[in-house]
């Protein structure tokens, strides 16, 4: 009977995993993949990789928390698998309504639900926990407008990404030693920012990793006849990897709609914010959204640049021929080499007129799937464990 059981944790852990893979592969490699800096095999390839190593170093630190922090009592392996589902069943929500699926908040819900309903929430700990959910959008939102205002254009006029014809790289065989060089249409810059992009994002993935990893571990952690916290690790990251390289080609394609329009600038911006806020999260053991820390990041460029055309004392005292502010800057592609306007200074008309990214009913959606995802799972796994006790 616990075989059983343990092998139905087991399918569900590898559910969750897989479908992890599947959005988080094309949010961290979408960007590159659309530029032609990687392969979708590649990509895949390096997010198992970097996953593994995400979840086995810093998302330990969050495992702890999902298995031991958030109730005061030990899981039953049987208890395990049925948080799985709930979590499952939140990401299945969250994709029928096309919006990131926001897999840490959706566990820790379905984890709390547990709690209630057997009187063995850390009050504190949830506490702690929800605050951070309150403060990290913001805290993306106004690093976004920040670059958005005052840096990426300065950084766009110096930096341009490009992807020339040929190989990279190649072999110079005209010596004793083949040794690498440039390949026949590579340019230093293009190496160096080709490079850069590749860091960029296998950061992102180790992030993911750090975040992910345990929603699909942790729930069979700890338990009485459950898997051991290093194999959970191995089965989750071999689940993402999964995902990786099947259902993310085609949203590695799409990049859930959200990260296609921007220019790769932008994205690496993006990344790298949205990555640094929740590796430090999971680092200090917080279960966080990577989707979360990203869509607001965006969501701030974009505010950022559109801003531009009026000072921050104009914005406050609305002391404007025009109030209206066009949104949704962040699209809008400028040439490497042109001359930014000053702050203040009106915006050429393409930029200002890109395709409106922030889009107020857009955000609404996200934010409300946000607070019903983690609060779907929370009732449903409170009704489930309360009618069921003898479960725990």
């Amino acid at each position: 009977m616990v075989e059983t059981v343990l092998l139905v944790g087991v399918v569900a852990s590898v559910f969750v995993g897989f479908n992890i893979g599947g959005s988080s592969t094309g949010i961290t490699w979408g960007p590159s993949v659309g530029a032609g800096i990687v392969t979708k095999t590649t990509a895949a390839a390096v997010m198992t990789f970097f996953v593994f190593f995400g979840g086995w170093t810093v998302g330990r630190n969050v495992m702890d928390t999902l298995s031991e922090g958030i109730i005061t009592t030990d899981l039953t392996l049987t208890a395990g698998v049925a948080v799985l589902f709930f979590i499952g069943l939140g990401m299945l929500v969250a994709n029928v309504f096309g919006v990131p699926v926001p897999t840490s908040m959706t566990t820790v819900g379905a984890i709390a639900g547990l709690g209630l309903a057997t009187g063995t929430l850390n009050y504190e700990t949830i506490a702690g926990i929800i605050s951070w959910w309150i403060v990290t959008p913001i805290i993306g939102l106004w690093i976004g407008v920040l670059i958005g205002r005052y840096i990426y254009s300065w950084i766009n006029r110096r930096v341009k990404i490009e992807k020339s014809e040929g190989p990279l790289l190649r072999l110079d065989r005209r010596g004793a030693v083949p040794t690498p060089a440039l390949g026949p249409n590579t340019t230093w810059r293009e190496l160096v920012t080709t490079v850069a992009v590749l860091v960029i994002g296998c950061y992102m993935a180790f992030s993911a990793g750090a975040s992910n990893v345990p929603n699909a571990a942790a729930p069979l952690v700890g338990t009485a006849s459950g898997l051991d916290a290093d194999t959970a690790i191995v089965v989750a990251t071999l689940a993402i990897g999964l995902g990786g390289f099947t259902i993310a080609r085609r949203t590695m394609d799409s990049v859930g709609g959200e990260l296609s329009d921007i220019p790769l600038l932008a994205a690496l911006f993006v990344m790298v914010t949205a990555s640094t806020i929740t590796t430090v999260l999971s680092w200090a053991g917080i279960p966080i959204s990577l989707v979360m820390a990203t869509v607001m990041t965006i969501v701030g460029i974009g505010w950022g640049r559109a801003t531009r055309p009026i000072t921050v004392r104009e914005a406050v005292t609305r002391d404007v021929e025009n109030p209206e502010i066009e949104l949704g800057a962040i699209v809008a592609e400028e040439k490497a080499d042109e001359t930014a306007p000053q702050i203040g200074e009106p915006e050429p008309e393409e930029v200002l007129r890109g395709a409106d990214l922030f889009n107020p009913r857009a955000i609404i959606k996200y934010v409300s799937m946000w607070i019903i995802g983690p609060s779907m799972s929370t009732v449903l796994a409170y009704a489930f464990f309360s009618i069921l006790p003898g479960v725990v």
